[in-house]
């Protein structure tokens, strides 16, 4: 017996209510479909429907059935199409959201260079420093910094970032280096955000140690807030991809990374969907190509 195909015939005479026109639903005889539901049945050792002169109605043991039948020759054919659409070429729209800075420095150009690579398809890249509702506004893909915390979305690593605290050269040779978390209480500190928290978190010893610093400046974007704390306007902290380049310089110092809490997850997510388009896996794997086991 090939259970796949008695499956769908049992299926086609649940959903057609007759012998007769499953059998024209699935382009085969009459008694070939008899003969099919007769073997699933010997097979299963229960009747699947009642049968009468008039009248064709699921067994209780029916009902119970047709689900899981229906979940098999569905996923079967999600296989199916999942495998063909692996030989298409990537191609058509895509929707990327990340976040400002981070997709400004590192995102957007891993986009370009597979856009290079795919012509065949066309990309719309936002970004936001927001967490974004993929589902709600239509997004692809994300690119998200943090746990992932909607269980309808997959994530897939791309590696780790850390939060860092920074100072410029000068303003540490006038101030001092701080050698503990608890040296930066009271003193000025540079915020990206006008909402961004006064206390800061850092970690000792299995841990938490909180320090609250004083606000002299403040912007509601990074870029400016960076670079006023490069020119000597106070402390501030930041993700490390953030200040780098700057640190390369020699603008910005690194301080009390004996200290700094978890390194912070950075994922490509998409909505849990059985099948993604062929644009859209492609994307994802050239990602995780591009950033490899990112950590800074």
């Amino acid at each position: 017996m090939d259970r796949f195909k008695a499956m769908q015939t049992f299926v086609q005479i649940a959903e057609q209510g007759s012998l007769t026109r499953a059998a024209e639903a699935l382009g085969t005889s009459l008694p070939a479909v008899v003969r099919s539901l007769a073997a699933l049945e010997a097979h299963l050792g229960v009747r699947l429907f009642h049968r009468t002169t008039r009248r064709l109605s699921l067994t209780e043991e029916g009902r119970h059935y047709l689900p899981s039948a229906r979940d098999v020759l569905l996923a079967a054919d999600a296989a199916d199409l999942a495998l063909k659409a692996e030989a298409r070429e990537p191609a058509g729209q895509l929707t990327i959201t990340a976040p400002v800075l981070f997709g400004h420095m590192y995102v957007a150009p891993a986009i370009t260079r597979f856009m290079q690579r795919h012509d065949k398809v066309r990309c719309s890249v936002l970004l936001y420093d927001r967490t974004v509702n993929l589902l709600e506004e239509g997004i692809d893909v994300g690119i998200r910094i943090g746990a992932l915390e909607d269980s309808s979305l997959v994530a897939q690593s791309l590696g780790t970032i850390r939060r860092v605290v920074v100072a410029s050269p000068a303003y540490l040779a006038l101030h001092g280096v701080p050698r503990h978390p608890r040296d930066l209480a009271g003193t000025p500190c540079v915020r990206g955000r006008i909402d961004a928290p006064l206390q800061w978190v850092f970690h000792e010893g299995g841990r938490t140690v909180n320090v609250t610093l004083g606000s002299r400046l403040e912007f509601n974007h990074l870029a400016p807030a960076i670079e006023a704390c490069a020119a000597g306007m106070g402390f501030g902290t930041f993700f490390s991809y953030q200040v780098l380049p700057l640190v390369a310089q020699g603008r910005l110092k690194l301080v009390l990374e004996d200290f700094e809490p978890p390194p912070r997850p950075v994922s490509v997510i998409y909505p849990n969907a059985r099948l993604l388009p062929a644009r859209t896996r492609a994307f994802i794997d050239w990602m995780k190509a591009e950033f490899c086991g990112l950590r800074m």
